[in-house]
């Protein structure tokens, strides 16, 4: 049988369909084999391999508990995330696929609403405004609101994780949109606070010098109980998964929540801030 050269310097789709090949060969199996453990045809993986089908997020999950790459340095899915997300902070798209895996999440975020949390017509209001400014083409836009609604799938897999959200004040006080966008976003954080694995706190303005991050900050605690910390600027990301780092922000961010609103109070000042009423 003939079996068509691939080329992995054409495109990185290509570099990523020529490995999947070759971990595949790896293992001695055939397309229908590996197929038949990820739940796709023969074909779709044939398509894959030779860049025909540009392979998803979902995909690569899968490709990766076939071939027991989920977590590695290998995994498909960090390349996906360097593949269609280059243009992000470095350390993020590793971030996330950290984030996908974690039992525990906790999130502290300024001047806009956490990523899990947006709503896509909020979140396609910031991207089209990263357009205007030219920091981002129209394609990465699309691709940006994409990779949102897939990563807020992804903790709804199997058993959600416990998330713990706090937001400084300026988050929900920060219109984006208009009422017609913020509106049903508000609501969201609602309903967010109402479910039993969340946790949601407003840090007011009044919380002064109390405030230990000047910077937003995510930490996700993992199956192993290892902790992973994730904290950016507006040019810099940084991942970190050092223990003597992690731990120094994790103390911080419990000082956070003790200094924050309590959820129902939090809950009432976002239900005051969508009626107008600050």
């Amino acid at each position: 049988m003939n079996r068509k050269e691939l080329n992995p310097d054409a495109s990185p789709q290509a570099a990523l369909g020529a490995r999947l090949r070759l971990e595949r060969d790896r293992r001695g199996w055939k397309q229908h084999e590996l197929g038949a453990m990820m739940g796709y045809s023969p074909t779709q993986i044939s398509h894959v391999e030779t860049g025909r089908k540009i392979a998803t997020l979902s995909f690569c999950r899968r490709a990766d508990a076939a071939l027991g790459l989920s977590g590695t340095a290998d995994a498909f899915e960090r390349q996906w995330a360097d593949m269609k997300h280059g243009a992000l902070l470095e350390g993020f798209p590793e971030y996330v696929g950290y984030e996908g895996r974690a039992v525990e999440i906790r999130l502290y975020e300024i001047g806009i609403i956490p990523g899990l949390l947006q709503t896509p017509e909020y979140a396609r209001v910031l991207v089209d405004s990263a357009v205007l400014r030219g920091s981002i083409t129209p394609e990465q836009a699309d691709e940006r609101v994409t990779f949102l609604i897939e990563r807020q799938a992804a903790p709804a897999r199997g058993r959600a994780p416990m998330m713990f959200v706090v937001m400084d004040e300026s988050c929900i006080r920060r219109h984006v949109g208009g009422n017609e966008v913020m509106g049903p976003q508000l609501d969201r954080l609602v309903q967010f606070a109402s479910r039993p694995d969340t946790l949601l706190q407003v840090a007011p303005f009044g919380m002064g010098e109390r405030r230990p991050f000047n910077l937003p900050v995510n930490l996700l605690t993992l199956p192993d109980l290892s902790m992973v910390a994730y904290a950016e600027s507006q040019t810099q990301g940084r991942l970190d998964r050092e223990t003597t780092a992690v731990l120094p922000l994790l103390t911080a961010y419990h000082q956070l929540q003790a200094a924050s609103l309590p959820q129902a109070a939090s809950v009432d000042m976002v239900n005051e801030v969508g009626k107008g009423t600050p």
